[in-house]
């Protein structure tokens, strides 16, 4: 009776022991991490969205949930600790370093600057000489008006002759009908757009100006203390992420159909165009995804101390590590 009383206690803990490992979730057993964006979704991202719907972030042990901005940059949000990981840009970090404000950046979204002023070919503004007696949209940023100072200085042209209008978020096309001349875009989606909408632009794009205005923009990002304390979950959120980024690199269209699938609201059209652009952009001539040269944070870096947009230097090699690039 008592060998058959304990067989019974046996056979029951295997049982329950069973029912409650087939009650868990997979996800259970996966670290969670959380991305926050720079802006609303959009092609700067699909190599995330890559990674958590091919399933890139699963096999690496992460369950990755990609937030969209609230109130507050992402460098101070990632610092706080409100998020493991963001999307922000050289800039922003050169500040936030400047403030002694611990993140780090952990990989080139795009390797170039593809940025720059666009203006309706009907303006005539082929030179940053043009901006003289024209009207500028922006955001009120005061790298806006140091970059200008910069480029029109370059041809002997006088900033004081240009108007500043503060247009916010406003949209780029209603703006340029309305109240402005030119405004500074990312081509990868404005200009794209301009195109689809046979919309004839002048663009002068800013790397190719002046050498300090290569910069990273986005970049991801984490904290010091990530770094230091859990530098293998940064490994595999950068190897993980990497994938998803080759993914959108050589299946662009594939790509695009799992960036609308989960921002549905997204002009398909627009979504398809600007990936087929970024998928040269994304890697562009580096030998790796994600890669980092330490003469483009230096040479930012020392603009923005030039032109007094950041009040201390920073140490650019504390400012970004290529060490999570596989």
């Amino acid at each position: 009776m008592k060998k058959m009383l304990s067989l019974l206690i046996i056979v029951s803990l295997f049982i329950l022991s069973t029912g409650c490992s087939q009650d868990k979730s997979p996800e259970d057993n996966l670290q969670k991490v959380t991305v926050l964006l720079d802006w609303f979704p959009n092609t700067n991202h699909t190599g995330l969205y890559a990674a958590k719907e091919l399933g890139y972030y699963e096999e690496a042990g992460l369950d990755v949930e990609i937030i969209q901005p609230s109130e507050g940059g992402t460098a101070q949000l990632i610092a706080a600790g409100q998020g493991d990981f963001g999307v922000s840009y050289q800039e922003e970090v050169n500040i936030a370093r400047s403030q002694d404000i611990p993140v780090v950046a952990i990989a080139a979204v795009i390797q170039h600057n593809t940025s720059g002023f666009a203006s309706p070919a009907d303006r005539n503004i082929k030179t940053p000489a043009d901006f003289e007696g024209k009207t500028y949209g922006g955001w009120g940023s005061p790298a806006e008006t140091a970059i200008i100072k910069a480029l029109m200085d370059k041809y002997n042209a006088d900033i004081n002759k240009v108007n500043f209008i503060n247009i916010g978020s406003a949209d780029f096309f209603t703006s340029i009908e309305k109240d402005i001349d030119f405004s500074w875009i990312y081509w990868g989606w404005t200009g794209i757009e301009a195109d689809s909408k046979n919309i004839d632009l002048n663009f002068i794009q800013l790397n190719q100006e002046i050498d300090a205005l290569e910069f990273y923009t986005p970049v991801l990002i984490t904290n010091e203390d990530k770094i230091a304390q859990d530098p293998e979950l940064v490994k595999k959120f950068i190897e993980a992420t990497s994938q998803g980024y080759e993914y959108a690199i050589t299946s662009p269209e594939e790509a695009a159909a799992l960036l609308i699938k989960n921002v549905p609201e997204l002009d398909s059209d627009l979504v398809k165009a600007s990936q087929q652009y970024l998928a040269d952009q994304y890697q562009a001539e580096a030998e790796r995804w994600g890669e980092m040269q330490l003469s483009v944070w230096k040479n930012y870096a020392d603009f923005m101390y030039e032109n007094a947009l950041i009040e201390n230097n920073i140490d650019p090699e504390k400012a970004f590590t290529n060490k999570f690039i596989p």
